[in-house]
């Protein structure tokens, strides 16, 4: 019977099972190798929380992917969810650790629940009518990636955790206008369809032949100026974290916010081309870290994002861990890597669906 009550006097990490942690890591290695190799520089509690943390996810996802149907899967997954907080997960080294991190950090089931659905909405192939309802989608497949992030770190005010989901919605804002072709070659849309009509662009029509245009162009900066703002409402929060977590996290917001920039250089076209940040670029962007973190405000006024309200409600609710140490300090390399995997995830589904119809096989 698993026991999920930690003993604080212990040292962190033994509140995982060996055995569990091990077995989590051999399910990243098939498809996590950058995260498996980031995570060496984490301290070693927020490495293994980090490692449960994604091992879930990635069941989840591909449970979603490839479940008998949306509505079974769903509710097989949330079904799965509800036993690991119950103290009763299934026999799944993934489960059984991931229930380990949750109790130990209190993570509220409305943090990884708005994670699934959100998963769930990628396979259902939803569309968004407008910004508002694309920011619903980015709060639960990134902002709730920022704020379980946060916990882990043993950040819990409303106003650092609000910042950690705006971070996260600016990475998947950026996400989205970089892989417009892709997407949109998939059968896919994440654009807003009503920024897409202002522009004079029919979505089923751009969706049925996708190609690159001027007024196409113009919607995609217009959402690299939203992320933008996302990127600078998030820049207050990093006073809320441990020193020496600022760099990372400083680092993967302006490596993320340099795709743009990238992109912005290839004149929008994320249709036929893909904006990629080259190394040199990436040294460039890193040398500017401590200047950038010098430089953040410390005005943290700007109000929740009304679609990420109710994570932050969650957290509210839920006690802090009690007898424990205080928040431990980290560097934050896994946070870039979080997004690289759903992207990396997102494009093993659609290969799979692509191979699915075609009746190839992959190589196993």
């Amino acid at each position: 019977m698993l026991t999920l009550s930690p003993d604080p006097s212990l040292a962190p990490e033994p509140y995982l099972l060996n055995t569990d942690r091990r077995a989590c890591r051999a399910l990243l290695s098939t498809g996590s190798r950058t995260f498996l190799a980031a995570s060496w520089l984490l301290p070693r509690e927020q490495r293994s929380a980090a490692t449960a943390l994604y091992a879930f996810c990635r069941e989840a996802d591909d449970a979603v992917d490839e479940g008998p149907g949306d509505a079974e899967a769903l509710a097989t997954l949330h079904e799965r969810l509800a036993q690991v907080y119950q103290g009763r997960p299934q026999a799944h080294p993934a489960d059984r650790a991931f229930a380990c991190v949750v109790h130990y950090h209190n993570l509220p089931q409305a943090l990884p629940a708005a994670l699934i659905d959100g998963f769930a909405w990628d396979a259902q192939g939803r569309r968004y009518e407008t910004i508002e309802e694309l920011y619903e989608y980015a709060v639960r497949v990134a902002g709730t990636v920022g704020v379980m992030m946060a916990l882990l770190m043993g950040v819990r005010s409303a106003s650092a955790l609000a910042r950690a989901c705006d971070l996260g919605v600016a990475m998947q804002l950026t996400n989205i206008a970089r892989d417009v072709g892709e997407d949109a070659r998939n059968g896919r849309l994440y654009l807003p369809q009503q920024w897409l009509r202002e522009a004079g662009i029919e979505p089923d029509a751009f969706l049925a032949r996708p190609r690159f245009s001027p007024e196409l162009g113009e919607v995609i900066q217009r959402l690299l100026h939203d992320a933008d703002r996302f990127y600078e409402r998030a820049m207050p929060g990093f006073h809320a974290l441990p020193h020496r977590v600022r760099p990372g996290l400083c680092a993967a917001r302006l490596l993320y916010a340099e795709i743009g920039r990238e992109l912005e250089r290839i004149g929008c076209d994320s249709v036929n081309k893909r904006a990629v940040v080259s190394a040199r670029q990436k040294m460039r962007v890193l040398s500017t870290v401590g200047a950038t973190l010098a430089r953040a405000p410390r005005d943290d006024s700007a109000p929740v994002l009304p679609e990420g309200r109710f994570l932050i409600d969650a957290v509210e609710q839920t006690p802090p861990p009690q007898g424990r140490p205080g928040p431990v300090e980290g560097r934050a390399v896994w946070v870039l890597d979080l997004f690289e995997r759903l992207e990396r995830a997102d494009a093993e589904r659609l290969e799979r669906m692509d191979a699915a119809r075609s009746g190839r096989q992959l190589p196993s």
